[in-house]
């Protein structure tokens, strides 16, 4: 389904560390760097190289005490830019923004499937089942359980990114989207979601219900992963609020064209 949506595809063995294809190199990376550094290249050419390095430095290196608020603070790199100072061709030096996702045009930046992504944090080695990069950044995970194993439901794919973010929170430092099923069932959320707010998805073009007949996963996928609105997501549905306490948590921002798509 990830081809029909123009997506490439990768099995994460090809690309690990130490193979002849790799793309990073080392296990504790989470990202692709080199996809990465191409793609700063592409949507920044006027700017020099090492204001595009300051950039690469920012975004890599997690900034806060915690995930949440590491999450938090790449998000709003992502959504607005990154501005940087730098000399321009006429010598004048002043500010740019960098840009690390073209909004404008979805086919203007790098879309990948990983499947098996192995990432190594301390003790602890992870393979998430599916990891979506756009320009070498992960902004989806995907967990999938199967749905004939009565031990391992739905919920057990949303206890194992509760683990994942414990053992490899590099992972989930640029996240966007979380994503799990067990064949059956499909639901989304993000990283401070708990299973209330991990919800089914019911439409595909945001306008209709989808057929109670098709498959949860596959009204999820086409409904999420469609490159136009999988961006609208991220730059204009997520939104991170207090929670009453000392903490902040990350949810879909309500509208009424939007919450219908993931209502229950």
């Amino acid at each position: 389904m990830v081809r029909e949506l123009g997506y490439s595809r990768l099995h994460g063995q090809i690309i690990a560390p130490g193979e002849a294809k790799a793309e990073r190199t080392s296990f504790g990376e989470a990202f692709l760097p080199e996809r990465l550094c191409a793609a700063l290249r592409k949507l920044n050419p006027k700017l020099p190289a090492e204001a595009l390095d300051e950039v690469f430095r920012k975004i890599t290196i997690p900034v806060g005490p915690n995930l949440i608020t590491q999450n938090r603070a790449f998000h709003r790199l992502l959504v607005d830019g990154i501005a940087v100072e730098c000399r321009r061709k006429d010598g004048s030096i002043g500010a740019e923004i960098v840009r690390l996702i073209d909004f404008a045009d979805v086919d203007n930046n790098d879309w990948l499937v990983v499947n098996q992504f192995t990432v190594i944090e301390g003790q602890h080695n992870r393979r998430p089942d599916v990891v979506i990069f756009i320009n070498g950044l992960p902004l989806g995970v995907i967990e999938l359980k199967n749905a004939a194993d009565e031990n391992a439901d739905i919920w057990q794919a949303f206890a194992q990114f509760q683990t994942y973010k414990h053992q490899i929170p590099a992972l989930f430092v640029h996240n966007a989207v979380l994503i799990i099923s067990d064949g059956l069932e499909a639901r989304i959320g993000t990283i401070s979601a708990d299973k209330e707010r991990f919800m089914p998805w019911r439409t595909i073009d945001g306008e209709t219900v989808a057929p109670a007949t098709m498959p949860q996963l596959e009204v999820l996928l086409r409904g999420v992963c469609d490159k136009r609105r999988f961006l609208d997501l991220v730059r204009h549905f997520i939104v991170f609020e207090d929670d009453g306490g000392d903490g902040v948590v990350k949810n879909w921002r309500a509208t009424t064209n939007f919450m219908p798509s993931i209502s229950p």
